[in-house]
């Protein structure tokens, strides 16, 4: 199946190209399940790596997922444009060859697939995430609006209703566009609506229209442990509590190996950090420098500024956005976990970057209407003319205005592959900072009687740490570094022997150039064995991976 990630596919169209793309490159890719959504879709894992090389668990690996929120489907695209550059990469390009030979790369394009199949669908239905039912489980609709493609025209617009009270106005330069009344009133003579999302309207009374979360009220990326609460809106009965996100942490669990996280999502043109609930001020400083490391480095390939959700994406520091899978990557495996924000409409229309509490406050009026502009340019579909329509609940309404999906939240179509392809490069850097293992020195002494003492030089090579983050170190999250000689009789200790973590070069440069070797250790062993024996050994670190040499007796 050709796909030039020019659109959204649907799940079956996904599926197909993945498997296409793992028939395609069996040596690189692996394609498995992981677990099933609510509405009983497989959850979709590829694995990437040159497996001749080494098996993936055998190797540092980076952890990329997408889509967790229904709509932000160029998450998705990014996902798949990953994987397309990683296996096209491969023996072309000689710096995805050294991270396909060395690293491993896990990605899943869609955590969410039920409601990405909703916001598809021929008459969408958009929510935020997943579509069960939630807080009430028996599917109880609460009096009020509740979005959906009212018309049946394949699009979910904007609905205005002519109101003297109503908060909105044309814009006085376009009348197409609907802007906030200002404070001290429209002017006179000026008609005002009420403006909202398309949909219809449970139990209308005549008079007011409610605007409670809708049934489906779960929001996934509030679902996992890291600081998960009651309060946080959308975070389920309990941390875990949703099949997709049990089943990804789970899968996540079970590949120690994963020294980096990045989650795609939609929109705003940002790469956003941990914390979402502390001050920088408040964590190891050692874990922020490394961030804004890795940061920069993105920045520059991707031309996406870094935040820190706490510090500048949070409007109310004492209502923090917590439950996400970003601060779960770190607090609790003590790995750097991204969130990459895909689109910033306002930049791609003005130049300029989106306010950080955009998310909050929405556009100006001066924003809104450069958009509405560079839609009439590049998206003629991005924003529709008003037209009458006979609302079932409201009577005569006019739908219109903005096509969200392809617009805010969105790029347009043609604009996809340009958003999301820097974005693989990311990947590749973040892979390559992590530790890695490697055997870089052996020695032999004989000392009679068929003993002999082995001496086993092992290296972190890689920019992280072994236990990659001062938090993994400070909490014991991550197993030490073991050596084994097996082969011949080990008569001195035990043959596999723990040592512990090894830095990596990125805290060699807070040595003020008095090195040492943190990043080495040696492992001594003596063995009794025959002169010609063939011993191997193994030095294997959960995440930093497993290296092996044969060892002759001589």
């Amino acid at each position: 199946m050709q796909y030039d990630f020019d659109r959204f596919l649907r799940y079956d169209e996904l599926v197909a190209w993945l498997q296409g793309v793992a028939a395609t490159h069996p040596g690189l890719v692996s394609l498995e399940t992981y677990g099933r959504s609510h509405e009983g879709r497989d959850l979709w894992l590829v694995t990437v790596t040159d497996q001749r090389t080494g098996a993936h668990d055998t190797k540092p690996a980076h952890w990329v997922d997408a889509n967790i929120h229904s709509v932000e489907l160029t998450a998705s695209v990014a996902a798949c444009h990953l994987i397309h550059r990683l296996v096209s990469g491969h023996g072309n390009d000689d710096t995805i060859t050294r991270a396909l030979e060395t690293r491993t790369f896990y990605v899943v394009p869609r955590v969410n697939p039920d409601g990405a199949e909703w916001a598809m669908a021929d008459v969408p239905t958009f929510r935020r995430s997943s579509v069960r039912p939630w807080p009430w489980r028996d599917g109880h609709q609460p009096v009020g609006h509740r979005g959906g493609d009212v018309d049946g025209d394949g699009r979910v617009l904007q609905m205005r209703v002519v109101d003297p009270h109503g908060a909105w106005m044309p814009h006085p330069d376009d009348a197409r566009l609907m802007v906030p009344v200002p404070a001290e009133g429209a002017p006179t003579g000026t008609a005002t609506y009420r403006l909202m999302d398309e949909g219809t309207v449970a139990d209308h009374d005549g008079f007011t229209v409610p605007t409670p979360r809708p049934t489906e009220g779960l929001d996934m990326n509030r679902n996992y442990p890291a600081g998960w609460g009651t309060k946080i809106p959308g975070s389920g009965d309990h941390p875990l509590s949703e099949p997709e996100i049990d089943a990804l942490v789970r899968a996540m669990i079970a590949r120690p190996n994963i020294c980096g996280f990045n989650a795609y999502h939609t929109s705003g043109g940002v790469l956003l950090r941990p914390s979402s609930t502390r001050a920088d001020s408040s964590l190891d400083q050692f874990d922020v420098w490394v961030w804004k490391q890795l940061g920069e480095r993105g920045e520059a390939l991707t031309s996406y500024p870094v935040h820190s959700v706490y510090e500048d994406f949070t409007w109310d520091k004492s209502e923090t956005m917590s439950g996400a899978s970003d601060d779960w990557a770190y607090e609790h495996l003590g790995v750097f976990g991204w969130t990459t924000e895909y689109w910033d409409i306002v930049h791609a229309a003005t130049g300029t970057k989106q306010s950080t509490h955009f998310w909050y406050t929405g556009p100006t009026d001066a924003e809104a209407l450069a958009v509405l502009r560079w839609c009439d340019e590049h998206h003629p579909d991005g924003y529709v003319d008003w037209y009458e329509f006979e609302h079932p609940q409201l009577g005569s309404v006019e739908l219109g205005g903005w096509n969200d999906l392809t617009t805010w939240t969105n790029p347009p179509a043609h604009l996809l592959r340009e958003e999301v392809t820097a974005h693989a490069d990311f990947a590749v850097h973040q892979a390559l900072c992590s530790p890695r293992i490697e055997i870089v020195h052996e020695r032999v002494t004989a000392l009679g009687d068929d003993a002999w003492r082995v001496d086993v030089g092992v290296a972190n090579t890689g920019w992280l740490p072994t236990q990659v983050s001062a938090l993994a170190a400070k909490e014991n999250l991550v197993l030490p570094l073991a050596v084994e000689v097996t082969g011949g009789a080990v008569i001195d200790g035990p043959a596999r022997r723990e040592f512990g973590q090894l830095d990596g070069r990125s805290a060699l440069r807070f040595r003020n150039g008095h090195d040492g070797t943190p990043d080495r250790v040696l492992a001594t062993f003596v063995v009794s064995a025959p002169a010609g024996t063939q011993l191997t050994a193994t030095a294997a670190h959960p995440r930093a991976g497993r290296a092996t040499i044969t060892i002759t007796l001589e």
